[in-house]
């Protein structure tokens, strides 16, 4: 029998349970809003709300503690801006590729980013490529090749190459974290973030634009709103319990997103699919649990 402090230790506070369920049906909630969106308005429109609304909270979670412009000024630009900029593009890729696929494989998809990070952590930080870590990468990309079923059974190659190329800013964004002065702040590091989504998906609209309607309008609300409120409970789950004991918990969010694209669009889900979700999705939970516990991302 272990040590009875090991055995408490394991245990994963039921609060933190709570709250990182409630945080993933958020995000779940977030990706349906922004299909729907992206279903009639370019996704470049749909990111620039999305980061125009989310800047209100994000400006709100800053206003603790130490005077803003003063923790802006010790903020590391340069590798900010790439994180901020590695993290946008996964962001509007997303957006782009959910009119293509069922929501429920493009969340999938993206989730592919945790076994990107293995791959290219040894080439861009000189980490150690662990063979069990190779192991469990080669079945989640596997899992990837039956969703996106390269036998043609898609009507375009389209959606799912967006969704990858997401997934592979998404990758590059959590390693860039790691490159990040540990001093940075973290409410400070989403404000960034959303500051320089704003500023570089206005100036997209040159390029893209429709006039949303006013009910659009509240939509792109919504996805700031609960974008922040799923961000903020994530944060708070992470400050109570380790990033591996609640990495089975994340993945309730494509239960959810083929919940949403059942009921919303009608959207099925084939056993091909459903068994590679499968093997993306335990992946994904043998590498986080076997990794070092790191706060949850800053999105």
């Amino acid at each position: 029998m272990p040590p009875v402090a090991a055995v408490r230790s394991s245990v994963v506070p039921l609060r933190s349970v709570a709250l990182i369920l409630v945080s993933m049906f958020c995000f779940a909630l977030v990706d349906a809003l922004a299909k729907s969106l992206a279903l009639a308005y370019p996704a470049n429109e749909v990111t620039f709300f999305r980061m125009l609304f989310g800047l209100f909270p994000a400006v709100a979670m800053c206003l603790r503690g130490e005077p803003l412009a003063e923790r802006l000024r010790q903020l590391d630009v340069r590798g900010q801006t790439l994180r901020a900029l590695t993290l946008l593009g996964a962001s509007g890729l997303f957006f782009a590729g959910l009119p293509y696929m069922p929501l429920s494989e493009a969340v999938a998809i993206v989730y592919s980013e945790t076994l990107l990070v293995i791959v290219l952590a040894p080439l861009l930080l000189k980490e150690t490529l662990k063979p069990r870590d190779a192991l469990a990468a080669a079945i989640g990309f596997a899992g990837v090749l039956f969703v996106v079923r390269p036998d043609g059974s898609h009507s375009s190659w389209l959606g799912p190459a967006l969704l990858i190329a997401s997934a592979l800013c998404g990758a590059l964004s959590i390693i860039q974290i790691k490159r990040i002065k540990a001093s940075d702040d973290s409410g400070v590091t989403v404000l960034y973030f959303t500051m320089v989504g704003t500023l570089v998906m206005s100036v997209s609209l040159l390029f893209a634009w429709r006039t949303p309607s006013f009910e659009a309008l509240a939509i792109m609300a919504m996805l700031g709103v609960f974008a922040t409120a799923g961000q903020l409970l994530m944060t708070m789950a992470f400050r109570q319990a380790d990033a591996g004991a609640l990495a089975p918990y994340n993945y309730t969010s494509i239960v959810w997103a083929a919940l949403f694209g059942y009921l919303v669009w009608g959207e099925t889900i084939g056993g091909l699919s459903l068994f590679g979700i499968a093997l993306i999705v335990g992946s994904s939970i043998v590498v986080a649990m076997r990794g070092k516990p790191e706060e949850g991302p800053l999105v």
